[in-house]
C-alpha cells in the first residue's frame, strides 16, 4: 500500500487523517509538524519532525498532504513537497458527495458532509470543509479554502488563497478575489470588492 505523510498534526491534519483512515487506500507513514520534538505521536502515529525539515523524509513516503488550514503557509508547503519529488494526491473523505464531472486538482481536501457538484472546477491545495458545498460550476482557484458550513451557489468564482469563514455563504456567480477573507456567517450577495486583505 502506498505511504503518506501529513504535513500538520493540528485539528484540520486529525481530521484528514480519518479521513485517509477510513479510505483505506493510503498507508500513514507519520505526521510533520512544528511541535516536534515536544509532540512526538498522535494517535499512533509518529510525529517525524518539523515542516522546514520535509524534503529530509522523502523515504519515508512516496505521497504528502498538506493539512494546514492557513492558505499561505499551505501554499509554500505544498510548493516545498513538489520540489521534493512528493505525490500530491486529494483526501476526499467518504461522507462527502463530489460529482463525477467534477475537476479536482491535486492536494485537495474534501472532508465529510462536503458537496461539489456539477462541472464544478477546484485548483490545486483546496479545502473544501465539513458541510460546506460548492454548487455546479463554481470555480475555487489554487489553495481556496471554505470552512465548516459555507454554502457557494452555482457558478460563484472563489480567488486564489481566498478564505470563506465558517457559516459564509455567497450567492449566483458573485465573484470572490484573491487573497480574500470573508468573515464568519456573512452572505455575499454581489461581487466582493471590499473583503481582500
Amino acid at each position: 500500500m502506498e505511504r503518506i505523510l501529513i504535513v500538520g498534526a493540528g485539528g484540520h491534519g486529525r481530521s484528514v487523517a480519518e479521513s485517509i483512515e477510513l479510505r483505506g487506500n493510503f498507508q500513514i507513514a507519520g505526521f510533520i509538524d512544528d511541535s516536534y520534538p515536544e509532540k512526538k505521536q498522535v494517535w499512533d502515529y509518529p510525529v517525524l519532525g518539523a515542516v522546514e525539515d520535509i524534503s529530509v523524509f522523502s523515504d519515508r513516503a512516496e505521497s504528502l498532504v498538506v493539512a494546514i488550514g492557513n492558505n499561505r503557509v499551505r501554499k509554500a508547503l505544498f510548493g516545498k513537497a513538489k520540489a521534493s519529488g512528493f505525490m500530491l494526491p486529494s483526501i476526499i473523505h467518504p461522507a462527502a458527495f463530489v460529482s463525477s464531472r467534477a475537476v479536482i486538482g491535486e492536494g485537495c481536501c474534501i472532508m465529510a458532509g462536503a458537496v461539489v457538484g456539477t462541472e464544478a472546477v477546484l485548483g490545486s491545495g483546496c479545502v473544501v470543509n465539513v458541510n460546506a458545498s460548492a454548487d455546479h460550476h463554481c470555480r475555487l482557484e489554487d489553495f481556496a479554502h471554505l470552512g465548516v458550513g459555507v454554502q457557494l451557489a452555482g457558478g460563484v468564482i472563489v480567488g486564489d488563497s481566498a478564505w470563506l469563514q465558517a457559516g459564509s455563504s455567497a450567492g449566483y456567480g458573485v465573484v470572490v478575489p484573491d487573497e480574500a477573507n470573508v468573515l464568519p456567517c456573512i452572505g455575499l450577495l454581489k461581487d466582493c470588492v471590499t473583503c481582500k486583505v
